[in-house]
């Protein structure tokens, strides 16, 4: 039995009473301070970890206004803060030992759009790729790219300046700002913008924070222009922070807002900004050139950049092998083909924008011509991408290559610290030459990729940071790279800013770095805003690079061995891909219907990992303590779990908080296949439910819901009575305390009776081992699971009568336990023994030569994942099924008629990427144009809609994209839905029956409106 768990406790709290004075301030956001948040909020995407004091959650800007009024009260003067976007800086800007600020919960609202002016306002916690949906239907967009556009936030993007693919024709997020609303330290709310010489003496002129401000920036501007222009490079990826080149505009104008982009949350807090938008490009294309070495890749990519195309990105041998194993490759693989004898160590991504079609092609002559015929031409071959599809899924996997150089085995993983330099752009290549060397030389593996055409390299060299050489590494590699970019007239920090980097600073800015210090101590004299970053406003120090706690410190005490036996858990590298805002994208449905990034795979994995990590401090091996568990009668553990339950000495046990962030995970597994460094929540959320209900009471409702495969062939014998229970109000109400809601009805249909009415007969080993070698290659096993067996046969019927259809012999598979639910909840010995009897079972069907079916994608992928090490047979989905067997499939033309969308399941969309394009092929056989319904998670996902603690946001699940969906469909549209869960949830809250694909496959081809009565092989029984 696992002990209780202390969370850290050297963390000093904040004064005392602040929070509270907070409240009585008038402060209404949200006041986090447990463990587990500050656990989640100690790290971003950097080496670092720094566990704060605590989070605030402002709802508006006077919510700002409040907490700088209340630090400015003597009691709270040695308080400090730091502001928080995203949450996926590489360099630690927003850790902080003291209280973050996270705008992204509350302040997400976009409060004006001027298509006319092309101005948009926004709060600070708007996520870039939402403002842009909401930009598109005025032909508009907000310009600056990068590689996180989908979780970054407006104020995360503004305090790092950040700007990615694209820069050289869009620029910097700074190149965009019009105006930024500003909350000081003394409270003062101000919108800062570019200001006339007349508007400037007014401020200026101002007795206050805000006035000294200006003459401060002013002065030193003014009195230091030569010396400015001397330091600052003249790069596309300039100087970010205290940006004093740009204080002055072309057009004279004064614009503070140069010095506030890129200042890291260490000069003011943003709560809204006033931003330049652009006309979206009308048409865009995509010349991907492929290469036989890196080298030559990059010094190609000076000649595509005379081209005069829109952008030009390199990409590396390492990423290029890790992008092929992701699940953004199915859709884009075509576009890089291997060439005769080699496949390609480098690839150049050319951009290609215009406004209409003609000049687009034009505009690919040119540079395919030179590619064709150029006396420089080293490439192996290209490929063209059109349109915005084809075009997004590629940019899609490059905007992925941060995250998937984490997708590698063991505990040298590449890490970032030196990851976005930047030099002249024709010093580029002899630059990387000797920033390889230098890599390769020290013994390290790393990845590249770049935006070429701005002279910026992204480079993680692999590292262990648990391991003492190593950490030693860091600072050796660091000092190296940074003389490396001097001696190229470059950057340290070319686009991820300077964070706990910022030790360089006085390096790089020379004599001007006390002027840094002079505005620094303008807007924060006491220095209270993120302190130790970029610059200080008297004597104290900066940052250093080896100055704050590693992660490697934890992993450490965690070891090798219990890391790599927690399904990527402590391998998190903090990229975000999980914060993704988008309602129809898969990953990750609990934390979109609660903005809480406890209940992200990001949060659930940091959680993970601290609670191995005071394990291994209590001298806890999990993996023993499963196998004790496992050997124990769980009764005899009872009367000890349940005073473990009710003993108040229990009550902050650091497992409980790990408990809460489970409890919210759906185990869609969406993550196991949607995350670049494959965290899977789900696997690693078992093994933690195992050993923590060691130690605590389950709810009723675990044993009920595991046990459901087994008690359902009871259940189906008394449905009356079982149909009673969930049918009415007092039996929901019964159901409800026992933890369970929203329970489906049997149907009257018995797939048992009515597959042997039509002489369907269940496959043994025996009976297809006597079936000829052509028989079996005819014959077909459905393997039906419970849920669909029981709640759903008509189904398995259609696939009955598609398979006749088809000329084939369908068989069932006999009744079995997948154990799904079982897995899901953490009853992992139970599982193993009924997966080890199914998997023989099916095993032994396999090895007799015949095709296994499954019907419902989660189930059936359940055998390709918790089977793992037990079944090596594959139990394919149908639409694989079909796809193998396109010629067998015939339409009745006549029955084709509306439009037919899919709405997949989320497992299958992320563990099977290929299913939905099988699914497409198949229909296009038969004449149908089938469209994926753009939508996310439904809410249901196997049992989890179906507990009472879970409907709220089962049901706030749905209405983000699938109710909208449904309500759009016109009466001639054919929905579909491959889920069982899915169809459950469809049925239970609209009232709707949505049908299988196979259904509507099988009524396509054939005329019959009933497929049970289609085939009288046999008496009804």
């Amino acid at each position: 039995m696992i002990p209780r768990l202390q969370p850290r406790d050297s963390i000093p709290l904040p004064a005392a009473g602040f929070f509270q004075r907070l409240v009585e301030a008038g402060f209404t956001g949200d006041i986090e301070t447990g463990a587990a948040s500050r656990t989640v909020f100690s790290t971003d995407n950097s080496i670092y970890q720094v566990e704060p004091n605590g989070i605030l959650f402002p709802r508006n800007v006077e919510d700002l206004q409040v907490l700088a009024a209340a630090l400015s009260e003597p009691a709270f003067r040695e308080i400090r803060i730091a502001p928080r976007g995203g949450g996926t800086g590489t360099n630690g800007q927003s850790l902080t030992s003291g209280i973050v600020v996270d705008c992204s919960r509350h302040m997400k609202s976009i409060l004006d759009i001027d298509p006319v002016r092309r101005i948009a306002r926004v709060q600070a916690g708007v996520v870039k790729d939402e403002l842009n949906r909401a930009l598109k239907p005025y032909g508009l967009f907000f310009a600056p790219e990068l590689s996180t556009s989908n979780r970054a936030t407006i104020g995360g993007m503004i305090s790092t300046d950040a700007c990615g693919q694209g820069s050289c024709l869009y620029g910097k997020t700074s190149n965009h700002v019009l105006g930024l609303r500003i909350v000081l330290m003394d409270g003062s709310d101000f919108w800062s913008r570019p200001l006339d010489a007349e508007a400037l003496a007014g401020i200026a002129a101002r007795e206050d924070r805000v006035g000294d401000i200006h003459r401060t920036v002013e002065r030193i501007a003014r009195e230091k222009h030569e010396r400015i222009a001397e330091v600052f490079p003249k790069l596309n990826r300039y100087m970010t922070g205290y940006d004093l080149a740009h204080v002055r505009r072309g057009d004279g104008c004064f614009d503070l807002n140069a010095v506030l982009c890129g200042s890291e949350g260490t000069l003011a807090m943003i709560a809204e900004a006033e931003l330049n938008l652009l006309p979206l490009p009308a048409h865009a294309a995509l010349i991907n050139i492929r290469y036989e070495d890196f080298n030559t890749a990059l010094e190609d990519a000076r000649n595509l950049v005379a081209l005069k195309v829109a952008s030009v990105e390199t990409v590396d041998e390492t990423v290029l092998g890790l992008a092929k194993s992701d699940i953004v490759w199915t859709g884009i693989a075509r576009f890089f083909p291997d060439d005769p004898g080699s496949s390609a160590s480098g690839i150049n991504i050319a951009e290609v924008l215009a406004d209409d079609e003609e000049e687009l092609e034009r505009k690919l002559s040119a540079v395919t011509a030179s590619l064709d015929t150029g006396a420089t031409t080293r490439h192996a071959g290209y490929t063209i991408a059109r349109g915005h599809a084809e075009v997004e899924a590629i940019w899609s996997m490059r905007k992925r290559a941060v995250g998937l150089l984490g997708n590698v085995e063991g505990p040298v993983r590449p890490v970032a610290f030196v990851e976005d330099t930047a030099v002249p752009p024709e010093n580029l290549a002899a630059y990387i030459r000797e920033f390889r060397a230098l890599l390769d030389g020290a013994g390290l593996s790393y990845g590249m990729f770049g935006h070429v055409d701005a002279g910026v390299l992204h480079v993680r060299p692999a590292l262990d940071l648990t391991r003492d050489d190593h950490i030693r590494m860091v600072r050796e590699v660091s000092d190296a790279v940074v003389a490396l970019t001097r001696k190229y007239g470059g950057v340290l920090w070319g686009e991820h800013g300077k964070g706990v980097r910022s030790e360089y600073v006085p390096e790089f800015f020379g004599d001007l770095y006390p002027s840094l210090q002079e505005i620094k101590r303008a807007f924060d004299p006491d220095n209270r805003l993120n302190p130790g970053k970029i610059a200080t406003p008297s004597g104290e120090a900066l940052t250093k690079i080896d100055d704050l706690p590693l992660r490697g410190d934890t992993d450490r005490i965690i070891g090798n061995e219990i890391r790599s036996a927690f399904d990527n858990a402590a391998y998190c590298n903090g990229n975000g891909a999980c914060f993704d805002f988008d309602e129809t994208s898969p990953m990750c449905p609990s934390y979109k219907a609660t903005r809480d990034r406890r209940f992200s795979p990001k949060g659930r994995a940091a959680l993970m990992r601290e609670w191995l990590r005071l394990l291994a401090e209590n001298g806890i091996d999990p993996r023993q303590e499963a196998k004790r568990l496992r050997r124990s009668i769980p009764f005899a553990s009872l009367a000890r779990r349940a005073f473990n339950s009710l003993n108040p000495a229990n009550r902050d046990d650091f497992s409980h908080e790990v408990r809460a962030a489970m409890d919210t995970c759906l185990a869609c597994k969406a993550c196991a296949g949607q995350c670049p460094v494959k965290v899977s929540v789900p696997a690693f959320r078992s093994k933690f439910l195992e050993l923590y209900y060691g130690r605590y009471l389950r709810p009723l409702k675990d044993p009920l819901v595991a046990a459901i495969e087994t008690t359902l062939p009871f259940v189906r014998r008394i449905r009356p009575a079982y149909n009673l229970v969930v049918g009415t109000r007092a039996g929901r109400t019964m159901m409800r305390m026992t933890g369970l809601t929203s329970l489906p009805r049997l149907p009257q249909i018995s797939l048992a009776k009515e597959a042997a009415r039509l002489g369907v007969p269940l496959a043994t080993p025996q009976s297809i081992e006597a079936l000829s070698p052509q028989e079996r290659q005819q014959s077909v096993v459905f393997v039906a699971d419970a849920f669909i067996a029981y709640f759903d046969p008509d189904v398995a019927l259609a696939a009955i009568g598609l398979a006749r259809k088809m000329g084939l012999t369908p068989f069932l598979a006999a009744p079995h336990v997948n154990g799904k639910a079982l897995h899901v909840h953490g009853y992992l010995g139970r599982f193993e023994a009924a997966a080890k009897r199914t998997a023989r079972y099916l095993q032994r069907l396999d090895e007799a030569g015949v095709a296994l079916v499954g019907l419902d994608p989660s189930m059936t992928l359940a055998f390709r994942s918790e089977y793992k090490g037990l079944l090596t047979a594959t139990v394919l989905l149908p639409q694989e099924w079909l796809a193998a067997n396109l010629d067998q499939l015939t339409a009745s033309p006549s029955a084709i008629k509306g439009r037919f969308r899919l709405m997949p399941h989320c497992t299958e969309r992320t563990n099977a990427p290929a299913s939905v394009a099988q699914w497409q092929t198949v229909f296009g056989s038969l004449g149908v144009d089938l469209q994926a319904a753009p939508t996310g998670c439904c809410g249901m996902a196997g049992t989890f809609g179906h507990e009472a603690r879970n409907r709220q946001i089962a049901e706030r699940l749905y209405a983000l994209s699938w109710k909208p969906e449904l309500d759009g469909a016109g009466d001639a549209d054919v929905l579909m839905a491959t889920g069982y869960s899915c169809r459950s949830q469809v049925k239970e809250i609209d009232g709707r029956r949505l049908p299988h694909p196979l259904q509507v496959i099988a009524g396509i081809m054939s005329e019959t409106a009933d497929l049970r009565h289609s085939h009288k092989t046999a008496p009804p029984s």
